[in-house]
């Protein structure tokens, strides 16, 4: 992290991402390196390097906040890697919608929606 800190890796809060790439993210005046899951509670580092290792485990915390959150995004790194479906059945389950993309396009995406005020989280795997 430099610029600013993510304490126990976690900043309060709703943000917008300002900048991706180069192995992380810029958002809150701070920049990151690595992955970041973003919630409606605040942005927290995301253990997930590669999207092929996503699970239960790495999405409890949007499962956690279901009710906040009504569509989550995942930016799976440079290509789009389908998640499986028993995991799309467990968020939808919990009343989570699904949008799988490349980093850069659930970014974008995420910023729009949040700017519309709308119910998103974002889990977004760093990109080169």
């Amino acid at each position: 992290m430099a610029s600013g800190s993510l304490l126990d890796g976690f900043v309060p809060g709703r943000h917008l991402i300002d900048a991706y790439g180069n192995g992380g993210f810029r958002f809150a005046e701070m920049s990151h390196r690595g992955s970041i899951l973003m919630l409606p509670s605040g942005v927290r580092a995301w253990d997930v390097a590669d999207a092929r290792t996503i699970d239960r485990d790495a999405l409890r915390p949007v499962q956690l906040a279901a009710g906040e959150v009504e569509l989550l995004l995942v930016g799976t790194g440079l290509d789009i890697v389908p998640l499986p479906e028993p995991l799309r059945r467990w968020l939808k389950d919990a009343g989570v919608g699904l949008d799988v993309m490349q980093t850069g396009a659930a970014a974008r995406t995420y910023n729009i929606l949040m700017a519309e005020n709308r119910k998103v989280a974002a889990a977004l795997v760093a990109v080169p």
